[in-house]
């Protein structure tokens, strides 16, 4: 019984403790979710007129002749404009040529066979970065081809934008960055991701739709106690190798170099074999 209630309260820990920065968590949240993707939207393009018409996640883009992409969340506004959204909490998740990458996987996907160049629909791939990945210190980063020589707007209808979730100012996107940030959805400012989170969170339907998150975090928790393990085991070899090297007669600067040991470390082990 005891074991029981310990998994269940680590299960309750790892529901509470999950934000929308997990990007499995926000395609829950934004999976055919048109108000909240609308806000979220209309906030980060300052933008009260986009109209969210369709919103699907993990959209896979298929490319027969190479690198295929999996978006975490593409929507549609009623004038036909794409909008991809991706969380990354890993900064090389989030390169230029990653973004140009998807630029050209949302054209390939979005114009038909015959079809004129023309009829291409205005794109944004947005990237929400848990640290500020173009390090300018700025709360979003607006992307848009131009001409070098005057800095016109070279109009092909394809933006990048970056979003510094590090910043959690009292703004419009700021506060959006807070709520993205936020475990309590009874804290968060924006109501049409509150109700969401609040569903998966507290719930019992809602709670059911959590069991890959939660096999998530129990992986990731599995492979960091092996990796301790190992480290431990790795380190009493060390050990071991250590006091061999130190009853053959051999140097402390040797042993040093040879293990993966401290020098304090390898002091102490000559003290207790002296002693």
């Amino acid at each position: 019984m005891l074991d029981i209630m310990q998994n269940y309260e680590s299960i309750r820990q790892i529901i509470h403790d999950v934000t929308l920065m997990n990007n499995r968590f926000l395609n829950k949240a934004l999976d055919g979710n048109i108000p909240a993707t609308q806000r979220m939207l209309r906030i980060i393009l300052n933008n009260d007129k986009i109209k969210v018409r369709k919103v699907g996640v993990q959209q896979w883009l298929q490319n027969l002749y190479g690198h295929s992409a999996q978006l975490d969340i593409l929507a549609e506004d009623e004038n036909g404009t794409q909008f991809n959204v991706e969380i990354q909490r890993n900064d090389e998740g989030a390169s230029a040529k990653r973004a140009r990458f998807y630029c050209g996987a949302l054209d390939m996907h979005f114009l038909d066979t015959g079809e004129k160049y023309e009829a291409l629909p205005e794109a944004y791939v947005i990237f929400i970065t848990e640290n500020d990945v173009l390090k300018k210190g700025w709360p979003i980063y607006n992307v848009q081809r131009c001409l070098t020589d005057n800095g016109e707007v070279f109009e092909d209808g394809s933006h990048v934008v970056y979003v510094n979730a590090a910043c959690q100012d009292d703004t419009p996107l700021g506060r959006l960055m807070q709520d993205l940030n936020c475990k309590d959805p009874a804290k968060m400012h924006y109501k049409e991701l509150a109700d969401r989170v609040n569903y998966f969170k507290t719930s019992k339907e809602g709670g059911i739709y959590m069991t890959d998150i939660i096999e998530m975090y129990a992986k990731n928790y599995a492979e960091k106690v092996a990796e301790k393990v190992a480290e431990e085991t790795a380190h009493q070899s060390n050990v071991e190798f250590a006091k061999n090297l130190l009853a053959e007669g051999m140097s402390e600067d040797f042993i040093v170099r040879t293990t993966k040991l401290s020098e304090e470390e390898v002091r102490a082990l000559s003290a207790k074999q002296s002693a």
